[in-house]
């Protein structure tokens, strides 16, 4: 039988400018910033991003129907996107590229005078919770409510003076200390008790989630920090119709896991053992280079391959799985991180075979794209009455942040298989299962 025509779901219009409110100011946000620069003025591509090169899928295949995401979804446009920041280090945009060293000359010099008009707000920081970054260009504030109160006013004043229409917030930042939810996270109550009193449960990352929520604004997390992973943030974001997700952005060694774990779990193949080790010189390098923010980065990354694999399910194959992952800070890499993966797996009768990867890769090449995607989509979200976690966004994230009682799904394709259907429920279309029986059976 004909299935019914699915209805769409009802999207206000993207009028307007869409103000970018990036946390950071560093290697990430500046590569994003010129790299939008870049393509509005036609000098480059925005490769990396599935909302500007991918297509979808509608409809039977023998239909031929795929347009790109972009003409399909009501997406802002890249030409409505105005930017601003928030960075301890008082460097405007052209400078913290500069610094950086992500972006050759070409890509950065026809962009300078935008990047330059550029300059970081005072940041919301403790050294407590990030060691190893110094910085000047910092609040002051009696307790860290009234911190939180000036990022608010922050927010009102650049949606007013760049004359924006919505905003969304992205956390492009460093890794925090290590922090588990206690009592200060259960509700809005607690947590806001919590920021007067200056709790050091209450982290800076944080304070801008609160922030973003109590001003209207979608909040999306680039970092393993707990901040908006907590109670009391996801109910606010419910209570307000916000949505949220994170954590970590998905790009080099962790993306790689996503790809190649599915495929040995696919194949019933056996995993002995997956260690992996990094080395990278950029500002991440040497936050991580501190045991409390590696042990959050680490807490993120090892928790991959036990939800991908299952051991539970397949004591044989997983249950005893010896994974070790190693970040060094080495300056002379710079942004170009490379992850080596030395991967045991057994087969038939248990023989063992090794797999070995070794990744050269640019971490905020990787990066950019994403923060433009999570950027277009969390204002998407927004735009369609969808609030609080945003777990159709999971493709983007090392530690998806998913609703109480759920495991997160890591599987990469599962993840691009479930965005793309997302949209298609939006659209009012019809769901892709790659079932096809139609083709094959006589009805």
């Amino acid at each position: 039988m004909p299935q019914p025509a699915a209805r769409a779901r009802e999207i206000a219009p993207a009028k307007g400018k869409l103000g970018v409110l990036l946390v950071g100011l560093g290697a990430v946000s500046t590569t994003f910033i010129a790299g939008v620069e870049n393509v509005r003025r036609g000098r480059a591509l925005p490769i990396g991003s599935l909302t500007q090169m991918s297509t979808i899928r509608l409809g039977r295949r023998p239909e031929k129907r795929a347009p790109k995401i972009k003409d399909f979804a009501p997406l802002a446009g890249l030409q409505d996107l105005v930017f601003t920041a928030w960075d301890p280090i008082p460097d405007d945009a052209y400078t913290a590229a500069k610094k950086a060293g992500v972006l050759e000359p070409h890509h950065l010099e026809p962009v300078a005078d935008f990047l330059k008009a550029i300059t970081p707000l005072p940041a919301a920081f403790d050294q407590y919770y990030v060691k190893r970054l110094h910085g000047t260009n910092v609040k002051r504030g009696k307790n860290k409510r009234e911190l939180a109160e000036q990022l608010r006013e922050d927010i009102r004043g650049f949606k007013k003076t760049a004359g924006c229409d919505r905003l969304v917030m992205v956390w492009c930042a460093s890794t925090e200390v290590f922090i588990t939810p206690g009592p200060a996270h259960q509700s809005l109550a607690a947590f806001e008790k919590a920021m007067e009193q200056n709790d050091p449960a209450i982290a800076p990352s944080m304070l801008y989630a609160w922030a973003a929520l109590m001003e209207g604004v979608p909040f999306a997390n680039g970092a393993p920090n707990l901040t908006v992973d907590v109670p009391a943030l996801e109910k606010l974001a419910e209570e307000r119709h916000l949505p949220i997700g994170g954590k970590d952005f998905k790009t080099g060694q962790t993306m790689m896991k996503t790809v190649l774990s599915p495929a040995f779990k696919a194949r019933m193949l056996g995993v002995a053992g997956w260690y992996s080790t990094n080395i990278l010189g950029n500002r991440d390098g040497e936050v991580l280079d501190d045991p409390e923010s590696f042990k959050t980065k680490e807490e993120s990354k090892l928790g991959v391959l036990e939800y991908i694999l299952q051991p539970e399910m397949y004591p044989e194959l997983y249950g005893n799985v010896f994974h070790k992952v190693r970040i060094n800070y080495y300056p002379p890499r710079g942004d170009n991180k490379e992850g080596w993966d030395n991967i045991d797996i057994f087969g038939w009768l248990g023989y063992p075979m090794q797999i070995k990867v070794d990744f050269l890769c640019r971490d905020s090449i990787l990066a950019a794209p994403l923060v433009l995607d999570l950027a277009l989509l969390f204002d998407l979200a927004h735009r369609a009455g969808l609030s609080g976690i945003q777990e159709w966004l999971s493709f983007y994230f090392k530690s998806p942040q998913v609703a109480t009682g759920l495991y997160p799904e890591h599987d990469l394709f599962i993840q691009h298989t479930k965005l793309k259907n997302t949209l298609r429920w939006m659209m009012g279309e019809e769901q892709i299962t790659h079932l096809g029986i139609e083709y094959y059976e006589k009805v």
